[in-house]
């Protein structure tokens, strides 16, 4: 059937040679690299930087100093214009009084001028990235390694390709479910960035603080929850392809060399 479609010599030892190297390296992650991920995952779970007991420990104290209060006047003459203006005017200043401070958006900031995230977090998010990439690219691998295995399209004896397109399926959600992972963290630095914002121009009110701690609190326990999770995919995914690895590898015993 190749002889229907003229394909380059070069092209076709380059292509097999690629096929050859996403075998080698799909069959060892299964094999080596997913067991032991588990096994570090299931370490690192037990860290105690995952298991504070008591998620004070994890606050982060936003500190603002709040901006002066502001007297305006409305313009007209008066006792309180005058008084205001003899205050200034012996206090040493020049500037007219009557026109007073603007209170502009951002005010009550760090003495560094900077409002810092939440480290002991940013601690345990940089950890734990790398771990959610590292699943996302090894499964991309593993999963071209199988749709590479699939045979050609033909009627029946099709019972070994239904497990290898479940077993693609599995790796296509994994991926997506990791994936999902990632934005979950960049959507609580997005969220706290718009709290402590309003905490800047509002320090006085103590619902902003309080809400500040209370998704801190919640992306602690999201964050356990996603290394068990990854640990758990790590698990699921080994034993899957190991169990049904002779179908995976030959779905159809009596006619393998259609294998493309």
């Amino acid at each position: 059937m190749s002889s229907l479609l003229k394909v380059d010599n070069d092209i076709k030892s380059n292509v097999s040679a690629f096929r050859d190297r996403i075998t080698g390296e799909a069959e060892d992650l299964v094999a080596n690299f997913f067991p032991k991920k588990l096994l570090e995952l299931d370490h690192f779970l037990k860290d105690p930087l995952l298991n504070i007991i008591d998620l004070k420990e994890i606050h982060s104290e936003i500190s603002l100093t709040a901006p002066e209060t502001v007297l305006l006047y409305n313009g007209c003459d008066g006792p309180e214009r005058q008084n205001a203006k003899k205050l200034k005017l012996e206090e040493g200043s020049i500037d007219d009084p009557l026109q007073g401070s603007h209170v502009r958006d951002g005010e009550g900031v760090t003495n560094d001028g900077l409002l810092k995230s939440n480290d002991k977090l940013v601690e345990i998010i940089e950890k734990v990235k790398p771990e959610i990439r590292t699943l996302i690219e090894k499964c991309n691998t593993v999963k071209m390694w199988v749709q590479l295995l699939i045979p050609r399209i033909e009627d029946g004896n099709n019972f070994g390709v239904s497990i290898q397109e479940e077993t693609v399926a599995e790796l296509r959600a994994v991926e997506g479910e990791a994936a999902s992972y990632l934005y979950q963290i960049s959507k609580y630095f997005i969220t706290r960035a718009k709290l402590v914002s309003k905490i800047a121009k509002y320090p006085h009110v103590e619902d902003y603080h309080r809400t500040v701690t209370e998704i801190d609190e919640k992306e602690y326990i999201s964050l356990k929850i996603i290394v068990s999770e990854l640990r758990n995919q790590y698990v699921t995914l080994h034993d899957m392809i190991l169990k049904n690895i002779e179908k995976i590898k030959r779905p159809r015993s009596s006619n393998t060399d259609t294998l493309y």
